[in-house]
């Protein structure tokens, strides 16, 4: 059958003196990556050459990775081409299925392959020890090798994390410019200082650590200058940064002062030797969000401090002092002039402008700089539904687990609740964990629900709630019992087969039935 396969695709381009047209796609993800886009054609060639393959287009993507399709310029060229009809190929080489991609939705990286199949163009896996042929063993292992290659990205991205969170609360620096009155230092495994990293330099050994250290002697007093003048003379921004600018003295970017730059250097914590990170999630390549405070990792007094905490202390009772002498109408006032002035907002035009609060004081004012932004009419580019959707769902929860709670103490069951540990315990017979499962679309438009299990806490019975499309409502309950979830993620599409809609109910009652108690009748 492979056979056959292989000479339908060959005949539709070649002829006995004239061999089958191929485009070859190559990808790396780093400098550093094993398989480099070299490594990768010369496996591509020695594929093509063996089945008489003519290789006339390489679409490259060097540095470039595979978790999404954006910024894979060569990718999106290569589907272009096939969608247009102006490929001049038949087929199409890649090294593998991680190269093709490592998208987190494997239906993503199946429908970029669709695209092709439906144009007449094949996708040939060099390095596979598969035949790419539509074969039922060629599809399943194709689908496991796409949720591996999917899950190696999430496994090396929860590692990473979990490294950069334990780096940070050893005291050293992860990524960021220093800041004005403060430098980076290369120190190595055994904290012996190396060198002072330049604008733009990086580390080369893995081993080695970035500290954050103090600048220049005239730095320095800029920056105690600055705290002195808006604590001790009631200075805004706005007059320190034109003192400045008078002075002659240039940000450590070498620009001159505004009213953004002197609010940043007034709240950040780390001219009081703090080290704060995840302020800002960017994992997966996915949406970047701007995390509340108390996700924050903050490692306190790990840096030489320039300013005495007091003083940054009272810094911080001023700023958020100021934006609440505005009522709302005020505020939301004066950002829809800032909108009309310049076109759009963001946290940086809005600590810009003198006559403003800053951009913290609007979130911690009405809850999310987006909330703010809903109020007066204005949606910015980036699309950060999610967030509010999130915030939404959070506040779901607890009615959930709420009422569940009040049904089963209705039909007489008992029931503890760990509120820490967010567990439910039954007539003392069978723990339960209720989690909310958010609707989202794989590239394709299709609907999604993501699902963890607690693989710590291990419930007996995990309930996912599912929402529908528009994340408003309830759309339906999964009753998953442990004993049969030999996973610790689930993925569920719209309809997912026997196998896991036979864990599907419409309302909670299933549970009620087992939580209920039986009275039994007193035997003579």
């Amino acid at each position: 059958m492979v056979d056959q396969y292989k000479n339908a695709w060959q005949k539709s381009d070649a002829g006995p003196d004239r061999p089958a047209r191929a485009a070859e796609y190559v990808r790396m993800s780093t400098e550093h990556q094993k398989y480099s886009t070299e490594n990768q054609g010369d496996i591509i060639r020695q594929y093509a050459e063996h089945r008489g393959i003519q290789i006339v287009r390489t679409y490259a993507d060097a540095g470039k990775s595979g978790l999404r399709l954006d910024g894979r310029d060569a990718l999106k060229q290569l589907i272009s081409d096939v969608q247009s009809g102006t490929a001049d190929f038949t087929t199409i080489l890649v090294y593998d299925v991680s190269r093709w991609g490592r998208f987190q939705d494997a239906d993503e990286s199946a429908y970029y392959e669709y695209i092709c199949k439906r144009a007449g163009i094949t996708v040939q896996y060099c390095a596979e020890q598969f035949e790419n042929d539509g074969s039922p063993v060629s599809t399943i292992v194709k689908g496991v090798k796409r949720a591996m290659a999917g899950e190696y990205s999430r496994e090396l991205s929860a590692k990473v994390f979990t490294g950069q969170c334990r780096l940070i609360e050893m005291g050293y620096r992860q990524g960021g410019p220093p800041g004005y009155g403060l430098r980076r230092r290369l120190i190595d495994q055994n904290g012996a200082a190396k060198a002072e990293l330049a604008r733009g330099e990086q580390k080369s050994l893995q081993t080695d650590r970035v500290v954050l250290v103090h600048g220049p002697a005239e730095e320095i007093e800029i920056v105690r200058w600055i705290y002195q003048q808006f604590l001790d003379h009631s200075a805004s921004e706005r007059e320190i940064a034109d003192a400045l600018n008078a002075r002659g003295v240039k940000t450590d970017l070498g620009r001159t002062w505004t009213r953004g730059t002197v609010h940043q250097i007034l709240i950040n914590e780390k001219y009081v030797g703090n080290n704060v990170w995840n302020r800002v999630s960017f994992k997966l390549k996915k949406k970047r969000v701007r995390n509340k405070p108390d996700m924050w990792l903050r490692a306190e007094g790990v840096f030489d401090p320039i300013v005495d905490k007091t003083v940054f202390d009272a810094v911080q009772v001023i700023v958020r002092e100021r934006s609440r002498k505005l009522s709302n109408e005020e505020m939301l006032s004066g950002l829809q002039d800032l909108l009309q002035e310049n076109g759009y907002l963001s946290g940086l035009t809005i600590d810009e402008r003198e006559q403003l609060p800053s951009s913290s004081a609007y979130a911690g004012r009405f809850g999310s700089l987006l909330r703010a932004y809903e109020l007066i009419g204005y949606v910015p580019d980036r699309d950060y539904r999610y967030v509010e959707i999130n915030k939404k769902l959070r506040k779901l929860h607890p009615d959930v687990v709420s009422a569940a709670i009040s049904a089963i103490e209705n039909i007489g069951g008992s029931i503890k609740q760990d509120t820490e540990a967010d567990l439910l315990t039954v007539n003392g017979e069978f723990t339960v964990s209720i989690v909310i499962a958010r609707c989202g679309e794989t590239a394709a438009g299709f609907p999604r629900w993501h699902i963890r299990f607690d693989t710590e806490l291990a419930p007996d019975l995990t309930i996912a709630v599912r929402m529908d499309h528009t994340n408003e409502t309830i759309l339906d309950y999964y009753l998953l019992p442990r004993i049969d979830m030999t996973v610790s993620k689930l993925r569920l599409a719209e309809h997912n087969g026997v196998s896991l809609d036979a864990y599907r109910f419409e309302t909670l009652d299933t549970l009620y039935e087992m939580a209920a108690r039986a009275t039994l009748l007193e035997v003579a």
